[in-house]
């Protein structure tokens, strides 16, 4: 069993209230994934993230093929993390941590997302050219998006 985990970092020019406000609202996720990923809220996003809220989406992560994605935020301390894992939906496992912290002239926000890909050897085979690849340009995207909407951290 293999699990891999993927780790980013960003600094912006925005107060932790600010970056909580967006990063802690469901529906702004959309905002921050590419078009590509036919990314949907169906329910769940209708109140401010709480610890055991559910959050359900449509997503189409490979071959165009739509997938349910169910969600759990599991931990939620405000203005400082978040925790979601998946319930159902594409991977085997998945486990990713929001964390927030003050710096000079804005905020660092970490995300560590550990993860198990399906279908046990024939998952870790397509894992470093799909899956890998993939997630790298998700989250690359979700950083050009927020320096985009928010400004370049510059100290």
């Amino acid at each position: 069993m293999k699990i891999y985990r993927l780790h980013k970092t960003q600094k912006l020019p925005i107060s932790v209230d600010d970056a909580w406000t967006f990063l802690s609202n469901p529906a702004n996720l959309k905002i921050i994934t590419p078009d590509y990923m036919g990314f949907n809220i169906l329910s769940g996003a209708d109140r401010p993230m709480f610890a055991g809220q559910i959050i359900q989406y449509i997503v189409t992560p490979v071959l165009g093929i739509k997938t349910t994605w169910v969600t759990e935020i599991t931990h939620c301390i405000n203005r400082e993390y978040f925790v979601d894992e998946q319930r159902f939906g594409p991977y085997a496992l998945w486990h990713h941590k929001h964390f927030i912290k003050k710096i000079d002239g804005g905020v660092e926000m970490e995300d560590i997302i550990d993860y198990k890909m399906p279908m046990g050897m024939l998952g870790q085979c397509v894992h470093p050219f799909l899956v890998k690849p993939k997630l790298e340009n998700i989250f690359n995207y979700r950083m050009a998006k927020l320096e985009a909407l928010f400004g370049t951290y510059k100290r």
